[in-house]
């Protein structure tokens, strides 16, 4: 069995050994054994799941939480060879849909969002085929998002349940034992077999720098940036910043090729974008938490917070996006006293407060009372003054307890006084659960002893000794280090320099 599975990682993917990790799961996972596996960014989680759909029976599904994630991967298997893989998801026309669906059983690694899996029709069609297996990718989505706006990540276990428990493989680089108990949970597998590797890299050197305000950070980053050769990222919590920050560095180093990406932009421009820096076309990009997921870019130097994210776990997600390539890369806070407004604005927005889930249950019962039903969306989030999440959230918990059903109110005064109460503490929880994750981050920001320990201490109990310096705690100058001078800021060659250097090692070769 080993050394068949050597030769077939070898033929599909052209590797002669597996990485830490990958050989354990993949034989669990063709045992028939649910599994959890926890291994490090960039460390080929995808091998796990498809070198087992390409030599076994029967069709993979893929459970993948952006469109631009399920693209990059098919585009990636594709131009391996590896035809037998499609991507069913809203980017595609009617007229795609239909071919697909009409060859659906000719495809053996199928990617869908959890959101396309509550389509009836999408189920129907799966039904009618032998799924072997089923892949949570980036399963931390599970506990992240679930709980509040993309809810349909908490209904997979009965997706699961409809396909007649295929297989199932969860799978995340980064995830606190927590998380890992919760996404077990949210399946409804108790039995999951666990792999959990440690997540730290030893390429990567971590810094906090302390600034006055947010103009301070552009200077700062325009003069890291200027002089490197070193693809970076740059993180935002604003779309507005994000946009604005691109404008400004390009005006600070019109020699970069800068770039800005968040989830308000046309698909197709957040596609362009990400093929772009993909293709080295780009140099910088200022982005929000949109970008980057499953981005499988080896050289990406710079990892640069102008903004904190709202937990750990995404800070680690975020950072581990560097140094896939193994050589040395950097991961940099720009952190200005007013930090923590931004995040807890975030936070605060993603739930409902209290007075909205009175005003959602006063609504609900004017419709029991004129016998009406359920209206869409748009309209009663514009009638109630909510957002899309939020009422999301609601949609999901009133369902879930039978209070709607087929967009009708269902009325019990006992039970909707029981579920008042329950929501309204669930909403508190889930608060002061996401208040504690960022002040965690807000710990490590100001620590003042070794940032590789106290980052990772709430996700294994060591780390590995660094092969690069540690941190700015730990005696690391990054304005005393330099990845080299920017190719743009060298003389260029002529092409007729560049062809001719071309056919001279072509001759010498």
């Amino acid at each position: 069995m080993s050394d068949k599975l050597e030769n077939k990682l070898k033929r599909y993917f052209g590797f002669d050994t597996f990485n830490q990790g990958q050989k354990e799961i993949i034989r669990d996972v063709m045992a028939g054994e649910d599994t959890l596996g926890i291994l490090p960014t960039g460390s080929g989680k995808s091998v796990c799941y498809q070198l087992p759909a390409m030599i076994t029976d029967g069709i993979t599904i893929v459970v993948s939480p952006l469109v631009s994630l399920m693209i990059d991967q098919v585009k990636e298997l594709k131009a391996n060879g590896y035809k037998q893989v499609t991507a069913i998801n809203s980017f595609l026309s009617v007229s795609q849909k239909k071919q697909v669906f009409d060859q659906l059983s000719r495809y053996k690694l199928i990617y869908l969002s959890p959101e396309m899996l509550q389509n009836e029709m999408v189920i129907r069609r799966l039904k009618m085929l032998k799924v072997s297996f089923f892949v949570v990718d980036e399963a931390h989505c599970i506990s992240q998002w679930g709980h509040e706006f993309r809810t349909d990540y908490l209904k997979l276990s009965a997706v699961i349940a409809e396909l007649n428990h295929p297989t199932v493989l969860a799978l995340s680089g980064t995830a606190t034992p927590e998380v890992q108990e919760d996404i077990i949970k949210q399946l409804g597998l108790k039995r999951m077999k666990q792999h959990i590797y440690p997540m730290d890299k030893e390429n990567i050197s971590f810094v906090v720098e302390r600034v006055e305000n947010p103009d301070e950070k552009l200077r700062k980053i325009s003069k890291t940036l200027q002089l490197q050769d070193a693809p970076a990222m740059i993180y935002f919590s604003s779309r507005n910043w994000a946009e604005r920050a691109s404008l400004e560095l390009s005006s600070k180093m019109p020699e970069k090729r800068i770039a800005y990406y968040h989830g308000g932009m046309e698909q197709s421009d957040r596609l362009l974008i990400q093929q772009q820096f993909m293709n080295d076309q780009l140099d910088i990009i200022c982005c929000t938490s949109a970008f980057g997921m499953g981005i499988n870019k080896k050289n990406i130097r710079y990892i640069i917070h102008f903004h904190l994210p709202t937990q750990t776990e995404s800070f680690i997600q975020e950072v581990g996006r560097a140094g896939r390539d193994g050589n040395h890369s950097i991961s940099i806070v720009y952190y200005s006293p007013t930090d923590d407004y931004l995040p807890k604005k975030l936070i605060q927005s993603e739930l409902p407060e209290p007075a909205h889930l009175k005003a959602v249950l006063d609504y609900l019962l004017s419709l029991y009372q004129t016998n009406a039903v359920l209206p869409s969306d748009e309209a009663v989030q514009e009638q109630l003054e909510l957002s899309e999440n939020q009422w999301r959230f609601f949609k999901y918990h009133f369902y879930r307890k039978g209070l709607l059903d087929n967009k009708k109110v269902v009325f019990n005064e006992m039970k909707w006084k029981e579920f008042y109460m329950l929501l309204k503490e669930k909403i508190e929880h889930r608060y002061y659960y996401k208040m504690a994750r960022f002040s965690e981050l807000l710990t490590w920001v100001h620590h003042r002893n070794c940032r590789r320990e106290k980052l990772y201490q709430t996700f294994q109990d060591t780390v590995k000794p660094p092969v690069v310096p540690c941190c700015d705690q730990c005696g690391f100058h990054q304005h005393d280090f330099s990845f080299g001078e920017s190719k743009n800021n060298t003389e260029q060659e002529s092409w007729e320099e560049r062809l001719n250097k071309i056919f001279l090692a072509g001759g010498q070769a």
